[in-house]
């Protein structure tokens, strides 16, 4: 599978988002609104790139620049998938400049939250702005867009001491943003990254049980979440299996789009709740 690697960057002023519309090259193309993104040439670091990026687009120098997530995902281009993985950065512009727009670009403008359902995004600053702001947005077009607008699943695996007693956790929003179920289970004893795998089994198990078409599967392990998207092979004897089971489970049930994407620890805290809370009450039943 074909791999694509940008670099993005996000810019915040007075409660808004700095984007970009891209230039169509077609008159009545589709207009499409992103973060600032650029590739990395050969022999750059990300940051050089995202450094150069803004001055060969934007006319302007980065005063700060902090790195803020990786972001790895699945894209369909004409008949096949593309993973796609997004270095994304925290990035303040010089003040000493004034942006003039390159050839890439038409347009640019502060966006805040309450007007991202109004314009289209590009793939990659979708599931950005998405995670973000810990919802979902933006218009569903397109075959893979579609899980944008869907539900998202939340999913954490947790042991304590690794392998130690260990749990899994799901909290699971409806496209509206509604909590639609959470819970969370004790497994036994179990290292964190079989139990990352478990979590993720169950997380689809209920989501073919609620009958959801559309799904963001959302979690903190990285590895766990570029393995499900292709760019690392899972080649553990212990996560072979459940890996097996999840592969059948999404090829046997007919979702319409389906996403697996990784966001920091802090922002996956309702799963890892659950994870905590499922443990606990196996220990409280133990001691009744």
């Amino acid at each position: 599978m074909k791999q694509r690697i940008r670099v993005v960057g996000i810019v915040k002023k007075e409660g808004g988002v700095f984007l970009l519309k891209k230039r169509t090259g077609r008159e009545m193309g589709p207009v499409f609104w992103e973060l600032p993104t650029g590739k990395i040439k050969f022999g750059e670091q990300p940051e050089e790139a995202m450094t150069r990026m803004v001055f060969e687009e934007l006319g302007v120098q980065i005063e700060k620049i902090k790195l803020k997530d990786v972001v790895s995902f699945l894209a369909f281009e004409s008949s096949s998938q593309m993973a796609n993985l997004a270095i994304v950065y925290e990035i303040e512009f010089s003040e000493k400049g004034k942006i003039k727009l390159g050839n890439r670009y038409s347009e640019y403008k502060y966006f805040r939250g309450d007007e991202f359902s109004k314009v289209r995004f590009e793939d990659a600053t979708n599931i950005i702005l998405g995670l973000e702001n810990e919802k979902v947005i933006g218009a569903s077009y397109g075959n893979y867009r579609e899980v944008a607008n869907g539900a998202v699943v939340y999913v954490d695996g947790g042991s304590r001491g690794n392998p130690g007693p260990a749990g899994i956790g799901y909290y699971i929003l409806g496209e509206r943003g509604e909590v639609l179920e959470k819970g969370g289970e004790f497994i036994g004893f179990a290292t964190s990254r079989v139990a990352e795998y478990y979590a993720l089994k169950k997380g689809i198990e209920k989501a073919i049980e609620l009958g959801l078409r559309s799904v963001r599967f959302v979690g903190d392990n990285l590895m766990m979440i570029n393995q499900m998207n292709g760019i690392y092979k899972v080649k553990n004897n212990d996560l072979l299996p459940i890996y097996s089971d999840i592969k059948e489970l999404l090829s046997t049930n007919n979702f319409d789009a389906v996403s697996f994407e990784h966001v920091k620890r802090e922002l996956n805290y309702h799963a890892d709740r659950e994870v905590n809370l499922a443990i606990d009450r196996h220990f409280d039943e133990d001691a009744v």
